[in-house]
């Protein structure tokens, strides 16, 4: 599934650049993606999200309820500055965990993330997270893996400014 993600995200690079018209930083999405293990740990403790339609899955600001996880198709992510203009934007794919920092950290979310129509969202509870983190502890390594993507993707970002 890695390997397909990566692939879904190199066909999206149109639909980022038209997103990115309004942006000025753009996030190498792949940052999100998680080893398969550890999206499929996480997925045997999802619920469903319907996103049948264009759905929020949560906003900046807000505080984190779980993580979502992205089965099929795609989410948009996004960071508004205090004046409401968009700073950030990117396009997650399938494989992708949205919310982990916040979920992490126990602050609020620093992104928006809307999973786009006929997407496939599961949704992890904080508390079957932090299940999944006591009995597989091994799981907690993949899991500063993705963290740490994010973060170098974040400084890539901010000094490319």
């Amino acid at each position: 599934m890695l390997e397909e993600s990566r692939r879904v995200l190199e066909t999206v690079s149109f639909f980022n650049s038209f997103v990115m018209e309004k942006s000025q930083v753009k996030l190498d999405s792949s940052a999100f993606i998680a080893e398969p293990e550890l999206f499929e740990a996480l997925a045997k403790r999802s619920t469903p999200v319907d996103c049948a339609e264009e759905r929020v899955l949560f906003r900046q600001g807000e505080l984190p309820q779980g993580l979502y996880l992205l089965r099929c198709g795609y989410a948009t992510m996004t960071m508004e500055s205090p004046t409401g203009d968009v700073v950030i934007c990117t396009t997650a794919a399938a494989g992708s965990l949205l919310g982990l920092p916040g979920l992490i950290g126990n602050e609020p979310y620093s992104l928006s993330a809307k999973a786009l129509k006929g997407a496939e969202v599961g949704f992890v509870t904080i508390e079957e997270f932090s299940k999944l983190m006591l009995t597989e502890p091994a799981m907690s390594v993949k899991v500063l893996r993705v963290l740490a993507a994010e973060v170098r993707t974040a400084r890539r970002a901010v000094t490319s400014l």
